[in-house]
C-alpha cells in the first residue's frame, strides 16, 4: 500500500534533533512563550523577509487575531466585508465570522484554483475592506492582480499562506511577505509541519505586530496588566523548538516536492486526467498534487484497489456546509466542479521515486 501521508516516516530523519530538543525544554524549566518561541519567531521572520513574526496557536487563530487586530487598529468594524474565494477550507471562512465580519466569496480559475482576480472588482462595496487571498494547495495567488486591487480601492491585502510555506514569487519575495500580514498553519501535514497544532503571523506592520503580541496573550502588555481584550493563543514552546529544527530542511523538502510533481507532470498521460498548472518557477511548492477527473469517486477506487491511498481536498465547498445554511443557495459553478471532481495524489518527502512511479503507472491505465 502507497500512503497518501506517512508522518511518522516523515518525522523519523528529525529523531535525534527532536530528543535533543525536548530534553533542552524539559531543563529550561520555562515552558510557555521562552526562547524557543523567540527563536522560531526570528528565524521565521527572517525567511520570509518579515519585519515580525507572532507564533500562534494554529493557522485558523492566525487568521482571526490578524481580523481582530485590525478591528482593535479602527480599520475594520463589526460586519466589514472581506474578499475570499469560495473554494477554500473552511478554516479561512471560520476566522471571518468568528472576527464579526463578512465573507464575500468569489470564484476561483479552473486552471489555478486560486481566487480568479477578474471577478474581484464588481464586488468590492463601500463595506469592503480587505481581500483574503489563500494559496491553495501549495500555489502562489495572482500577486499582482491582488496587489493592485488592494491598492486602487484602498484595502488590506491578507495572505493565507497555510499551504504555501517557503514558495518565492516571480519578484523573488516568499509567502508571507507579499501582503500585509499573513497567517500560516504549522498542522502536522503542512510542508513545515509541527508534532501538534502551531500557527504564526508575519506582517511588515509594527502597529499590527505590537497589538498581535498582546493579542495571542490575554492582551497583556505586562505581568496581569491588560491592555486590550485578548485570547489564549500562544506558540507552544516545546513545538517551536521542533519547528526550529525543521525550518533549516524546508527548502530541501520543498524541491522534493518539486520534484515529485514534475514526475508526475512529465509521466502522466491520460485524457481523462486534468494536472494541476505547473508554473517554471518556484511559485508552487507542492503542499498537495490536486488532479481533476469527471468521475473522480470511481478513480479513487480504482487507485485503492491498486494499493494508492488518495484523499480529497476538498469534498464540499463552504457554501454548501450546514455551518454555512446563509449560503446555501449561492451558484458557483466552478468551485462546486473543482469540489466535485479533484483528486490529491500521494506526494510528501518520504516518497519513493519506484512509489511515484507505481503512481503513474496506475494513473495511466485508469
Amino acid at each position: 500500500m502507497i500512503k497518501f501521508l506517512d508522518l511518522k516516516k516523515i518525522n523519523s530523519k528529525f529523531e535525534s534533533e527532536f530528543k535533543d530538543c525536548f530534553n533542552s525544554f524539559l531543563n529550561s524549566g520555562h515552558y510557555i512563550l521562552g526562547k524557543q518561541v523567540a527563536l522560531f519567531e526570528t528565524e521565521y521572520a527572517a525567511y520570509c523577509g518579515t519585519k515580525y513574526c507572532i507564533g500562534v496557536s494554529s493557522g485558523l487563530d492566525a487568521l482571526t487575531l490578524i481580523l481582530e487586530g485590525y478591528k482593535l487598529m479602527g480599520v475594520f468594524k463589526q460586519g466589514d466585508e472581506i474578499i475570499v474565494p469560495a473554494n477554500t477550507y473552511i478554516a479561512t471562512v471560520l476566522a471571518i465570522t468568528n472576527a464579526g465580519l463578512t465573507p464575500v466569496l468569489i470564484e476561483p480559475e479552473l486552471t489555478t484554483y486560486n481566487i480568479n482576480a477578474k471577478l474581484i472588482k464588481p464586488h468590492i462595496t463601500p463595506k469592503t475592506k480587505a481581500i483574503l487571498g489563500v494559496h491553495l494547495y501549495g500555489a502562489i495567488y495572482n500577486v499582482n492582480a491582488l496587489e493592485q486591487l488592494c491598492k486602487d480601492h484602498n484595502l488590506v491585502l491578507i495572505e493565507d499562506a497555510a499551504q504555501a510555506h517557503g514558495a518565492v514569487a516571480i519578484d523573488g519575495r516568499k509567502v508571507g511577505n507579499l501582503s500585509h500580514a499573513a497567517a500560516f498553519s504549522f498542522y502536522p501535514t503542512k510542508n513545515l509541519g509541527a508534532l501538534g497544532d502551531a500557527g504564526a503571523i508575519t506582517t511588515n506592520n509594527t502597529e499590527l505586530a505590537n497589538i498581535l503580541f498582546k493579542l495571542r496573550n490575554y492582551g497583556k502588555e505586562t505581568a496581569y496588566k491588560n491592555k486590550i481584550k485578548g485570547f489564549n493563543c500562544r506558540l507552544d514552546e516545546v513545538q517551536a523548538g521542533f519547528l526550529i529544527v525543521k525550518l533549516k530542511h524546508l527548502n530541501n523538502d520543498n524541491k522534493r516536492r518539486q520534484a515529485i510533481a514534475n514526475l508526475y507532470l512529465k509521466g502522466i498521460k491520460n485524457s481523462k486526467i486534468e494536472l494541476p498548472n505547473a508554473p517554471s518557477n518556484q511559485e508552487h511548492v507542492y503542499h498537495l498534487f490536486v488532479i481533476r477527473t469527471k468521475n473522480r469517486d470511481v478513480l479513487k477506487a480504482y487507485l485503492d484497489q491498486k494499493g494508492i491511498e488518495t484523499l480529497i481536498h476538498y469534498p464540499v465547498p463552504v457554501h454548501k456546509q450546514e455551518a454555512y445554511k446563509e449560503y446555501n443557495k449561492m451558484l458557483l459553478p466552478i468551485t462546486e466542479q473543482i469540489h466535485d471532481e479533484v483528486l490529491s495524489l500521494p506526494l510528501n518527502t518520504a516518497l519513493l521515486n519506484n512509489e511515484v512511479l507505481k503512481v503513474i503507472e496506475a494513473v495511466n491505465s485508469y
